[in-house]
């Protein structure tokens, strides 16, 4: 099947994003043909998009047989994968790689790393070379993106902006290194540094190690960074678990976080006080 400009491909992982982009794409008279990751999407997404096809998580081939075959070329990959399914005993039977996995790993990563961002340009490319081009993933989704300045009715303290001046230079520099996304800091202390187990469960190793609250957690993008994957995301489960874990302040990235649910997380903010603001 020929390509087709009203076609939209969509990569699928964990989360609320496929969701967003899906809505977006259909809403901008886009049809949409998405592959979900296997053990990953959420089923209720078929109802969303036009086409559904579920994926093995490391059979890049698949992913791209089944988007060619709709005639699809522009695609946007969003939703969360758990790296700790990548590191159980039977990973290897459950994650057999096709040859297209095996030529990225062995092939285009042979003379690179293996961090997030090294992985997911050679990813990029390998999906190129078969003819499918990853587009911004923020495409349809541009209202949901944060914007420059205090967004709730709490406003930071002298002793949160303080925090907020130190934190920032430090989490750019963690981008900078792919380390990780956000960090957690209390009277310019860093309290927790996000790494493999992901932003949520960060909050609450800084819940367990601040039991006294009043902490702030600051989320950026990556210095670089490509808005085609791993864009910085947020929404009503973040302010939930930073709540149950006394945090009182959120600092995202204008313009290049997403805010799932924009008006529920700052509404939901503001119940219990806590500021968010974009930088």
């Amino acid at each position: 099947m020929n390509s087709d400009s009203h076609i939209v491909g969509l990569i699928a992982g964990q989360g609320r994003l496929p969701f967003m982009v899906a809505d977006g794409a259909r809403a901008a008279g886009k049809r949409v043909v998405c592959v979900g990751l296997a053990d990953q999407a959420d089923p209720e997404l078929a109802k969303h998009v036009d086409v559904f096809h579920w994926v093995g998580l490391v059979k890049l081939g698949q992913w791209m047989r089944k988007l060619r075959r709709e005639g699809v070329t522009e695609t946007i990959m969003v939703g969360r994968v758990s790296k700790r399914q990548m590191y159980t005993p039977m990973r290897i039977i459950r994650y057999l790689p096709d040859w297209r996995a095996l030529r990225l790993w062995y092939g285009r990563l042979r003379v690179k790393d293996k961090r997030n961002d090294s992985l997911l340009c050679a990813l990029a490319d390998e999906l190129a070379s078969g003819g499918i081009i990853l587009d911004d993933s923020t495409k349809y989704c541009q209202e949901h993106l944060a914007k420059e300045g205090v967004m709730t009715q709490r406003q930071p303290s002298d002793f949160e902006h303080k925090d907020i001046e130190f934190g920032w230079e430090i989490v750019k520099r963690m981008g900078d290194l792919d380390i990780g996304q956000a960090i957690a800091v209390k009277e310019r202390e860093v309290i927790a540094v996000e790494a493999i187990e992901g932003t949520d469960e960060m909050i609450q190793r800084a819940g367990s190690l601040c039991k006294a609250g009043g902490w702030t957690l600051i989320k950026t993008a990556k210095p670089n960074q490509d808005m085609r994957f791993d864009v910085p995301t947020v929404g009503p489960g973040t302010i939930e678990n930073l709540k149950k874990n006394h945090a009182k302040c959120l600092v995202i990235e204008a313009g290049k976080t997403l805010i799932v649910d924009m008006e529920e997380t700052i509404k939901l903010a503001d119940k219990y006080k806590i500021a968010i603001i974009g930088m």
